[in-house]
């Protein structure tokens, strides 16, 4: 508790009665909101409001139970609420009752204003991530200065196994992807209540980033998407972006996390541990957490998997690409330079036998068992072909021959996990989309990132302070850059079109169509229009083959 100096009671009640009265209010149903007064950039934040019942008890590892009133005449909205579970932030500020929506929008809106929506879902590879990291002022406040004002939203979904089981068991109970359940929550909220706030529902552009950018794009491949949204950004993630396999590939993981959770253990090897570890505390399901993730065989072991007929991804996004499954709504879509240097341990030796060896591992039957050895081995041969041991030719990209003191096959892997991952995958979605019609804009972001290692070049999520309006350390072509990607954004998001005229001077962002392959090129001293054809013959052969490539373990 934070202790009030001394003050007369009749001063003290006259500033609190203040400071209630200052503050904006919303009325849901019969309870009353009260936000936070973000008088700096003249902005409400509503936070921490509940959009699903808490998912313990009988209710976890559940679909979330959608929660779109409260049951109190006022609630206090002036805050985030806490993190869902996950290892490497404090405890303190973590709980299972993590089911948050926050709202940000432009004070003096009311009901009546419907205004467009923008939705954003946070990333860190399904096992780490926060709402409240998200400040997202600044788009607010240029929306509103060019004209086009937006309200900002964001929402927590459950990370690890208890937002992603694998396994058998959770298959068998449908209960697999409850990550991409708990987004669908928050949207249902959105849909009920956003007008209260004065949002439009039929105006929401989702956005999200790594793996929020993932579960955005694999709500993308349900038609019925529509419902929620008109349009989406997805930046460095596609569908086919996550290391996707059938849940029982995982079993091992799913075994690992039972047999940490004490009282559970004896279950860990049995398709019987839901009632178990939903009778367990949560200090319990921690220590399951953290021992799973320690001794987890894979860098990501808790994602998106394939959930059949009926569930979020039926099959393997490459097959429902083809076969003309998905949304057919408009969006943005693109990645950074040096996408695979984040995921590249840099100490380690990397021969062509040991890049090899590698991808042979990560690719072999079983976890491609349609795929034969010789085949396997016959694309991976290749595939090194494709991606020679010329330090010049890896990543990061455009840095000669220079190998930082690392090992030369440090930028080689780098490349082939970058575009495995990001390139190939926003590649060929919009070349799949673009060929349905679909109304698209792709961009690839170069910006020199001074505060980063050299090794690491323009590494994944270095975008998102851009498109946040705080770049660290900004230079001018840094402040410039920002301010056009968050007018590019916003205009799209309002309009559909990411060159409404309105805000700073600024390139045309040409569409993505099959006759006209471009993307812009995000960089402060050259923003401007490019082809997309880029390492083509790597990423051509990636994407011919997608039942190899597509779905595999981290390097």
């Amino acid at each position: 508790m934070f202790a009030y100096p001394r003050l007369g009671s009749l001063i003290l009640f006259t500033l609190l009665g203040r400071a209630v009265a200052e503050a904006p209010t919303v009325q849901l149903g019969n309870t009353t909101l009260i936000g936070r007064d973000v008088t700096s950039f003249q902005q409400d934040f509503f936070g921490g409001i509940p959009f699903a019942e808490p998912p313990i008890g009988s209710l976890r590892l559940q679909p979330p139970v959608l929660k779109t009133s409260l049951n109190s005449t006022t609630f206090n909205a002036s805050d985030f609420g806490f993190s869902c579970l996950q290892l490497g932030v404090d405890v303190a500020g973590l709980s299972e009752d993590c089911l948050t929506i926050n709202i940000l929008r432009p004070s003096g809106v009311t009901s009546n204003d419907s205004l467009p929506v923008m939705f954003w879902t946070y990333g860190g590879g399904f096992q780490i991530g926060t709402s409240a990291t998200y400040n997202a002022s600044a788009i607010v406040a240029q929306s509103v200065v060019r004209g086009t004002p937006i309200i900002y939203v964001n929402f927590n979904y459950r990370l690890g196994p208890l937002g992603f089981p694998q396994g058998q068991e959770a298959a068998n109970r449908k209960a697999l992807n409850l990550g991409l359940h708990d987004q669908i929550a928050a949207l249902t909220w959105v849909q009920e209540n956003i007008g209260a706030f004065g949002g439009d529902k039929t105006k929401v552009t989702v956005f999200g980033e790594s793996a929020g950018s993932i579960l955005t794009a694999i709500q993308f491949l349900n038609p019925a998407f529509s419902r929620f949204a008109r349009a989406g950004i997805f930046e460095s993630g596609s569908a086919a972006s996550s290391l996707t396999f059938h849940a029982k590939r995982r079993q091992i993981d799913w075994n690992n996390f039972v047999a940490g959770v004490p009282g559970c253990a004896q279950l860990s090897n049995t398709n019987d541990t839901f009632g178990c570890l939903q009778s367990v505390n949560t200090t319990a399901i921690f220590e399951g957490l953290t021992i799973s993730q320690n001794e987890a065989p894979e860098e990501f072991p808790w994602s998106p998997a394939i959930d059949g007929e009926g569930g979020f991804m039926p099959d393997y996004p490459s097959l429902l690409f083809a076969n003309g499954t998905f949304a057919k709504l408009p969006f943005i879509s693109g990645a950074n330079l040096d996408e695979g240097t984040l995921f590249i341990p840099p100490a380690r030796n990397y021969t062509t036998e040991d890049i090899s060896n590698i991808l042979i591992a990560n690719f072999s039957p079983p976890a491609r068992p349609f795929v034969s050895e010789s085949q396997l081995n016959d694309s991976m041969t290749h595939l090194l072909e494709l991606y020679p041991d010329i330090p010049a030719l890896g990543s990061p990209f455009n840095t000669g021959n220079e190998t930082f003191g690392l090992s030369p096959g440090y930028k080689r892997i780098s490349a082939i996990f970058g575009d495995f991952a990001f390139q190939s995958q926003r590649r060929l979605w919009m070349q799949t989309a673009s060929n349905a019609g679909v109304k698209t804009f792709g961009y690839l972001f170069t910006q020199p990132q001074a505060t980063n290692p050299a090794f690491v070049g323009v590494p994944h999520g270095t975008e998102i302070p851009f498109v946040y309006g705080s770049p660290p350390d900004p230079t001018a072509s840094d402040t410039v850059l920002s301010t056009a990607m968050i007018d590019y954004w916003v205009s799209f998001a309002t309009s559909l079109d990411p060159n409404d005229g309105k805000g700073s001077s600024r390139p045309t962002w040409e569409q993505y169509t099959p006759e006209n392959q471009v993307l812009i090129q995000l960089n402060g001293n050259n923003l401007t229009s490019i082809p997309d054809d880029y390492r083509k013959a790597g990423i051509d052969f990636i994407n011919s083959t997608p039942l190899t490539f597509h779905h595999r373990r981290s390097l």
